[in-house]
């Protein structure tokens, strides 16, 4: 039961499973002998879905509560409490870090990249996602809302990510964009607004339309921001 509850939390909804499936896509198929970190993790689920990959994957999160459910997943990863601005981890022990739309609500989203750079082995890989809503200023409302509801602090661009990343010593090699259209990234504010969580996922049904539409659209600008980047090795 418990995986059943988790997966319907975080892949029946209208973003994660598109974002967090490209996260791992990113990560590869094959993880075995590779150490996993995922910043901000929650309950694991995504964690462990690295560990059924081959992964020896930990979860990092300050909230117990949500470790006390993810211990109980069948993949479960190392679950530890921890804050992502004082990673628990020691310098360049991680083969990859994963973060899934979570800097945006640290009060420190350069620190934690700093963090994230410093346990990386030179040669590992951070793949991220964070909020952009690039067209918020159309609506104020909305986003306001939004900020307020999910304690958004930030938002950022693949650019403003490229930038903080090449300062902590990580080069951005690929990114993408979700919810790329107008109509795609109002929908997305005003579900996050009116709808909440419950509202992403009954709009659930719509991955295909979103999906298709952003194909339709220049890979510059949405609703949310995925990077890969590569930790140099000087």
């Amino acid at each position: 039961m418990p995986d059943v509850v988790a997966f319907a939390g975080h892949q029946v909804h209208v973003c994660r499973y598109r974002e967090a499936r490209t996260l791992l896509r990113w990560l590869g198929d094959d993880l075995r002998g590779q150490t996993v970190l995922d910043v901000a993790g929650g309950d694991g689920y995504w964690a462990g879905q690295a560990r059924r990959r081959g992964a020896n994957a930990v979860s990092v999160d300050l909230a117990r509560h949500k470790m006390v459910r993810g211990a109980r997943l069948r993949h479960a990863p190392a679950l530890v409490e921890g804050d992502a601005l004082r990673l628990p981890v020691r310098d360049a022990s991680v083969d990859k870090v994963m973060s899934i739309c979570a800097i945006e609500h640290f009060d420190d989203g350069p620190a934690a990249l700093r963090e994230m750079s410093r346990v990386l082995r030179p040669g590992g890989e951070l793949v991220m996602s964070a909020d952009c809503l690039s067209r918020r200023t159309e609506w104020p409302d909305l986003f306001e809302e939004h900020r307020r509801r999910y304690h958004v602090r930030r938002t950022y661009t693949h650019e403003t990510l490229a930038e903080l990343l090449s300062g902590q010593g990580l080069d951005v090699v690929e990114h993408s964009y979700q919810f790329r259209g107008r109509f795609a990234e109002r929908t997305y504010l005003a579900l996050s607004a009116h709808g909440g969580r419950a509202g992403f996922n009954a709009a659930a049904p719509l991955i295909p339309v979103v999906a298709f539409g952003d194909t339709r659209q220049p890979n510059a600008r949405g609703s949310i921001v995925l990077v890969r980047a590569r930790k140099r090795f000087t």
